[in-house]
């Protein structure tokens, strides 16, 4: 046999593709069913700025592979040093995977991991037979990036990666943006799959009469009556906050978005939220309500302070 046309060893082949260092990514969609379904990948790439592709390489013994093979939409989870075990997790053939992580759902639906490196919502742009495998091609339609240092891989193992976030760039594209809404005494929260609440979050920055939220849809706000409440960092591992006070607009309390409930301000169920910092937020605008004097809080490095609004005529009511 000559040297073109001998066997390749599949074992050594794989060996030799896996010297490529790359980051390790937790690919995610919706079967037909609505259920999340998820597998680990490290054969990622971008594609294109103009349009925004990118692309991912789905095996077809992967017990979720029918669910990518049919679905219009899929989230791409690049994961930091921290997730060893989620990769571990979404590399198994375990049925509860996605108790091990919190999801939430931005634009397509596709469950989008809410603690990682980095991640791509998208819709399918093309599908390509590849041998074993599939590649998807992903249309980015929103995403979010933090500075938490990446997960690498490299010869079947995790690898440490340096200096992962040179001097210059910023720690992520934006701070979350977060609307504190009240309406009739309640606080409009936003519900997860696991019934876990969080304050719902924006596209933008302070709104007018429409906050756009993440996921596209939006709720009509009081024209005048948005300010500034909080600003704060979560840890390295995630952007900051901005944290924005308004009022619903007449009559829009009756049409919410889906996943958007108002709570009463007096008996929030803080045990379904996770977040330390959201909790402190909403428990410190209950006590500040109720003398109504409002204050703007203000992270900083010694724990941060709140300076307080004198009139309250200034702030709204």
């Amino acid at each position: 046999m000559d040297r073109h046309n001998r066997a390749i060893d599949p074992i050594e082949l794989r060996r030799a593709f896996g010297t490529f260092v790359t980051g390790v990514t937790v690919v995610t969609t919706r079967d037909e069913d609505g259920e999340p379904r998820g597998m680990t990948a490290n054969s990622f790439t971008s594609v294109s700025l103009d349009p925004p592709l990118l692309l991912v390489c789905v095996n077809k013994s992967a017990s979720s592979f029918p669910a990518f093979a049919t679905t219009q939409s899929f989230a791409v989870n690049l994961l930091h040093e921290g997730q060893v075990d989620v990769s571990a997790i979404f590399a198994s053939k375990s049925l509860n995977k996605f108790d091990a992580v919190n999801v939430d759902s931005v634009h397509t639906g596709a469950p989008v991991l809410t603690d990682s490196l980095t991640w791509f919502d998208c819709t399918v742009h093309s599908r390509v037979d590849a041998g074993d495998h599939i590649v998807l091609i992903g249309h980015v339609r929103a995403f979010g990036t933090s500075p938490a240092t990446p997960l690498g891989f490299c010869r079947g193992r995790y690898v440490s990666v340096n200096d992962p976030l040179p001097t210059g760039w910023s720690a992520s594209q934006s701070m979350v943006v977060g609307y504190l809404i009240e309406g009739s005494d309640s606080i409009l929260l936003r519900c997860d799959e696991k019934g876990h609440l969080s304050l719902p979050t924006a596209r933008t920055r302070k709104a007018d009469n429409q906050v756009v939220l993440a996921s596209g849809q939006s709720v009509s706000v009081e024209p005048e009556r948005t300010f500034l409440y909080s600003v704060f960092d979560v840890a390295d591992s995630a952007p900051g906050y901005l944290i924005y006070r308004a009022s619903i607009a007449a009559d829009a309390a009756r049409d919410l978005p889906e996943g958007l409930q108002f709570f009463p301000i007096d008996d929030l169920p803080y045990e379904r939220i996770p977040s330390r910092e959201m909790k402190a937020v909403l428990r410190r605008y209950a006590r500040e309500r109720k003398g109504r004097r409002f204050g703007i809080y203000m992270d900083s490095r010694n724990g941060g302070r709140v300076a307080m609004i004198e009139s309250e005529g200034l702030y709204g009511a």
